[in-house]
């Protein structure tokens, strides 16, 4: 069905291409993956752009999501554009979702300047396409051509070229961005002895189609992914020759002396001043290969393979904050070749994955055995996340813990693609950390997986949950008017307290829990916690409530001030 076009730059239009880039992503997807054989055969290049455009196109959906709540009418183009730029940057993922955030950022900083009504017409769009191009190639410590940065370059210059509107404009920009991914064998040694393209420029063009659907209401046929010419195939098809050419050039890589390249890839929001960032490019170069270092106004991705992670991340401490840590082994599956042989990892029989709000709590899940998925405030993570950690807790049964009720459908959405890959995963419902905790309490493997899960599912729902949190702005609550700045306390969800304490707020949050009953209270601390406000909890639970326990964790930086379970 064909697509009803856009007519120039706003909005809706932003919202339009991201919703069509991401469709085209995932109908590309595996024929991406297939030609991934640079700079590292991995065979992710399409998931990795996938979850890119997912986190970004999950972004604008919130903008417009906040914007129907409070009956405001559409969003501005600026707020569109900058939310596709930050949900592109915190989700980036690999060495090509790092440059497609980057590219997308570059066309939000015109799309969102002063004056944008200057912005959303042709000309507009050919000043953000190479402005794009021109700031994804300086995100990249040393370009090399006949990657995703020649055909972004590529693209711009058609642009420049074109005369009309922003259809127009739109499609001679994928007009050259075609031509130049064809040439990309051409100019990459690797690609050229593989018979494939690059497959970063391949998704860019994916992304450069949607944009023309978005203009034009039309897709644009379909591109070759290798160098020599085949009938086009359906969206999941790929042809065999494909697959073979990426295996064969895998194969090349292992056996070419000095291309085993670096052992890890290191992957990290950075929260740092440009100042910083500067110093830590000139020492993560000196490390590694694959620097990529995008972002801006203080918060930063940065994507490095190098032979010692820990350097890498110590680097970027010293520049920052950096959270959302990533270290991929390559040595662990076919992905990196040193040229010896390996046995296939073999999977372990169940695991369990855990969303967790803050670093302290996932390092207690992990060494509880979970495989973690982090969640900052205001970030949640996107159904291909949950997807990716699945696979990369490598099991054939998987308990999934949401820990948060608004992922539910993420996580239904997650649990069902990864049946559909033939992985057995279980959906618990549970709605806090704190559930989760009382979960993973009582996991054991080696129970048969339904009687598993039914115990951790009785464990979740056995625990009351609650949170102390201050509220941001002024609003109705179950418990009355709240303001700006009064401290929340919410019970299974609801406010139930509103105050000025945060210790005391929390005491009279404790002590309505445990008028029920209780065996057990968990208290998770966050970053904003009082120093005194656990002992205070602890001493009350003491003298007030005999025979129930106590335990306290450091749950870092959460969101909520202090969470608290009741079992």
């Amino acid at each position: 069905m064909a697509q009803v076009p856009q007519t120039f730059f706003d909005a809706l239009a932003v919202r339009t291409w991201c919703g069509l880039a991401l469709r085209a992503l995932g109908r590309a997807r595996e024929e991406i993956d297939a030609i991934n054989v640079y700079p590292v055969a991995d065979g992710d290049t399409g998931t990795n752009l996938y979850l890119t455009a997912e986190s970004a196109a999950a972004a604008v959906e919130a903008v417009f999501d906040g914007h129907d709540a409070h009956d405001s009418g559409k969003p501005a183009l600026a707020d569109a554009a900058r939310a596709m730029a930050h949900g592109a940057l915190i989700g980036a993922r690999g060495n090509s979702g790092t440059i497609l955030a980057q590219l997308l950022r570059g066309m939000a900083q015109v799309l969102a300047a002063e004056g944008e009504t200057a912005h959303t017409d042709g000309e507009g769009l050919r000043l953000a396409l190479r402005h794009a191009a021109d700031s994804a190639r300086q995100a990249v410590a040393h370009p090399v051509e006949g990657t995703v940065l020649t055909v972004a370059s590529a693209a711009a210059d058609a642009a420049g070229a074109a005369e009309g509107d922003c259809g127009t404009v739109a499609r001679a920009a994928y007009d050259g961005a075609c031509a130049a991914l064809t040439a990309t064998p051409g100019q990459l040694a690797v690609l050229e002895r593989a018979g494939v393209v690059d497959a970063g420029g391949r998704g860019l063009v994916a992304v450069l189609g949607a944009l023309v659907e978005t203009f034009t209401g039309e897709a644009p046929r379909a591109v070759p992914v290798t160098s020599g010419t085949f009938p086009e195939a359906g969206p999941a098809e790929v042809p065999e020759a494909v697959s073979e050419a990426a295996t064969v050039s895998r194969d090349e890589c292992a056996d070419a002396p000095g291309t085993g390249g670096p052992a890890f890839e290191v992957i990290y929001l950075l929260e740092a001043e440009d100042t910083a960032v500067a110093r830590l490019r000139e020492r993560l170069d000196g490390l590694g290969d694959s620097l990529v270092v995008v972002g801006g106004d203080g918060l930063w991705n940065v994507h490095v393979h190098v032979d010692d992670a820990g350097a890498a991340v110590e680097a970027g401490i010293e520049a920052g904050r950096p959270y959302r840590i990533r270290i991929t082994h390559f040595g662990l599956g076919d992905v990196h070749t040193t040229g010896a042989e390996r046995q296939p990892r073999e999977r372990a029989q169940r695991a369990v994955v855990a969303v967790v709000p803050g670093e302290g709590l996932a390092g207690l899940y992990t060494e509880a055995g979970a495989t973690t998925v982090l969640a900052r405030p205001g970030e949640p993570p996107a159904s291909g996340e949950l997807v990716e950690a699945v696979r990369r807790a490598h099991a054939r049964e998987v308990v999934l813990l949401p820990n948060d009720a608004d992922l539910r459908h993420t996580a239904a959405a997650a649990a069902e693609q990864a049946r559909a890959e033939g992985i057995r995963v279980a959906l618990i419902p549970t709605r806090s950390a704190v559930q989760g905790i009382a979960a993973l309490a009582v996991h054991e493997p080696e129970r048969r997986f339904d009687e598993d899960v039914v115990q951790m599912t009785s464990a979740a729902g056995a625990t009351r949950y609650a949170e102390v949190a201050v509220a941001e702005r002024q609003s109705w609550t179950m418990a009355g008017i709240c303001q700006a700045g009064d401290v929340l306390g919410l019970i299974d969800g609801d406010v139930a307290v509103i105050g000025s304490d945060v210790t005391l707020t929390a005491e009279s949050v404790l002590d309505r829990m445990l008028s029920a009953g209780g065996e057990l209270v968990t208290l998770v601390l966050g970053d904003e916690a009082p120093e005194a406000v656990a002992d205070h909890l602890e001493t009350r639970v003491r003298e007030s409530y005999l025979a129930v326990d106590t335990v306290v964790y450091r749950g870092g930086r959460q969101g909520a001030v202090l969470l608290i379970g009741v079992e």
